[in-house]
C-alpha cells in the first residue's frame, strides 16, 4: 500500500464499536447482532450487511416522531464492518454498561438494536432549545454512537454542589437521572446597542 495512505487502513478490529479517526465510526457487525443507524449515514462496508429502512421496530414509534425530533433509522444486519459517518462530524462511542442516556436524536449515529430506546419529552430545557421537545431515551447493555459538531466536552454534574449550564443548543445527550431546567439571563440592554 502507499505509504502515505497505510496509515487510513483499519486496524484490528478491538470492539463492536470503536472510532475510525475522529469523524467516522467502524461496527463489527455478526449475524443475530443487529444495528440501528441514521439513515445516509453509510460510508462503506466490507463483508454481507444488508439494510432495512424503517423497520418495523420504528414503525411503532414513528408517531412519537411526528414531534419533529428523532432521526429516521435504517436497520442494518450481517456479518462484515460498518463504515457509518454524519457529514464530518466528530464521533463519540459509548458501551453502555447497564446505563442509560438521553441523546438529542439529531447527534444520534447509531445504537445496538437490542437496547431499550423510545422517544422522551423533554421538561424544563425544552422551552429554551431549537433543538425540539423530544430527545431519544436508550438504555441496557450495549453500545451507542453520537455525534457532535466539535470535539465535545463532558461535564461532570454529580457532585451537586454548584448548578451547571450548558447552551441548550450545544447540548448533545445527558444522563436520563439528572434534574433538567431552563434558566434565562435576558437582559433589556440586549436588545439596545452600546
Amino acid at each position: 500500500m502507499n505509504q502515505p495512505l497505510a496509515g487510513y487502513a483499519p486496524a484490528p478490529v478491538a470492539a463492536r464499536m470503536e472510532n475510525h479517526g475522529n469523524h467516522m465510526l467502524k461496527v463489527a457487525m455478526q449475524t443475530g447482532n443487529d444495528l440501528l443507524a441514521r439513515v445516509g449515514s453509510m460510508v462503506a462496508y466490507e463483508g454481507f450487511v444488508q439494510y432495512e429502512p424503517n423497520p418495523p421496530a420504528v414503525r411503532q414509534i414513528a408517531k412519537d416522531w411526528m414531534t419533529g425530533e428523532g432521526a429516521p433509522l435504517m436497520k442494518c444486519s450481517g456479518d462484515g464492518l460498518l463504515y457509518l459517518a454524519d457529514y464530518g462530524a466528530n464521533v463519540v462511542v459509548i458501551n453502555l454498561n447497564g446505563d442509560g442516556i438521553s441523546v438529542n436524536a439529531t447527534n444520534l449515529l447509531a445504537f445496538d438494536a437490542h437496547l431499550t430506546w423510545g422517544v422522551e419529552r423533554v421538561k424544563g430545557l425544552a422551552k429554551f432549545a431549537g433543538q425540539g421537545l423530544w430527545n431519544t431515551k436508550i438504555s441496557g447493555q450495549g453500545w451507542v454512537a453520537l455525534t457532535s459538531r466539535g470535539k465535545p466536552i463532558v461535564v461532570d454534574c454529580g457532585g451537586g454542589e454548584d448548578e451547571t449550564y450548558v447552551d441548550p443548543d450545544a447540548l448533545v445527550a445527558w444522563s436520563p437521572n439528572l434534574k433538567v431546567k431552563g434558566k434565562r439571563s435576558f437582559k433589556a440592554q440586549s436588545l439596545i446597542g452600546r
